[in-house]
């Protein structure tokens, strides 16, 4: 697909990418100041919409900024787009900053009125074989600010700490603070310990993945012992298994962190077992179930 056939949708109108624009005096493009989701869509059908929505709207609660549209409004306009761009799997953005304000000004202007934006773009399938390969890692501190669970478009700190990552000939940082692993710049993080899948819990220090949720959702169901606690930074790196996952990524194993083999340096087998697991949902999606 190229920029002239891709539509996107823009404070109620669709249009081809090239034709939309926003105001310079936009506050996304001034402060960072609003919030975002991605949702993936198997066979035309969005993943989860309903908490997508939901932690959506918690973000735009947590910055004190009403809800531009209604539940059944963002799903018939994310339906909308699904429909009108090219590709089985697609991977759905959606944005809502403050607004246009008269002048650049830290305070919040009294008028709002949201700009409302989402695009869909052709999210690649990823063969097994590839996935197994998984990625490699490294640890750096977690610089960013205390509320991370708000899914905001001001993500200066996890692209320069992913940056750092690319530097290194990895593809993702796992970030650490006060001594635990909390989650990567665009991921969360799992490890297993002794054959128990632990993740970190819920806090303001991580952003409640939506995938995250789903994992250990499917790893209750299926009897694959499971725990949300902090994760220190020695079990990071003696965990006979790492993965990170996220809406895009999905489910990858961490094959090698700062450099050293993670046990012998392959997908393990509670992986092998999720992945599997994992993949017969996506099909169910994709299937109507």
């Amino acid at each position: 697909m190229n920029d002239s056939e891709q539509i996107v949708y823009l404070n109620g109108e669709y249009k081809a990418i090239g034709d939309a624009c926003v105001s310079v005096l936009d506050r996304g493009f001034l402060f960072g100041d609003g919030v975002y989701e991605v949702i993936p869509a198997y066979g035309g059908k969005l993943l989860r919409l309903d908490s997508h929505l939901q932690r959506l709207n918690n973000s735009l609660d947590a910055i004190r900024l009403k809800n531009p549209m209604s539940g059944s409004a963002w799903a018939h306009m994310l339906d909308q787009l699904v429909q009108k761009n090219a590709g089985t799997d697609q991977s759905l953005y959606l944005q809502v900053t403050r607004g246009v304000a008269a002048k650049r000004e830290h305070e919040f202007p009294d008028t709002v009125k949201p700009t409302v934006f989402a695009m869909s773009s052709v999210l690649a399938s990823v063969s097994r074989a590839v996935a197994e390969q998984g990625i490699k890692a490294v640890t750096l501190d977690d610089i960013r600010w205390r509320a991370c669970n708000i899914k905001t478009t001001a993500l200066l700190a996890n692209t320069l700490l992913r940056q750092q990552a690319s530097d290194k000939g990895a593809s993702e940082s796992i970030l650490i603070r006060d001594g635990n692993a909390t989650e990567g710049t665009a991921s969360n993080v799992f490890v297993v310990l002794e054959g128990v899948i632990v993740t970190a819990p819920v806090s303001p220090l991580l952003l409640p993945g939506i995938t995250r949720d789903l994992v250990l959702e499917l790893a209750a169901k299926h009897d694959m012992p499971c725990q949300e606690r902090d994760i220190s930074e020695a079990e990071l790196r003696k965990a006979s298994e790492i993965w990170i996952s996220s809406s895009t990524r999905e489910i990858l194993p961490v094959i090698k962190l700062d450099g050293e083999k993670v046990a012998n340096g392959k997908a393990g087998p509670v992986w092998q077992k999720m992945i599997d697991i994992y993949q017969q949902y996506k099909q169910q999606i994709r299937d109507g179930a």
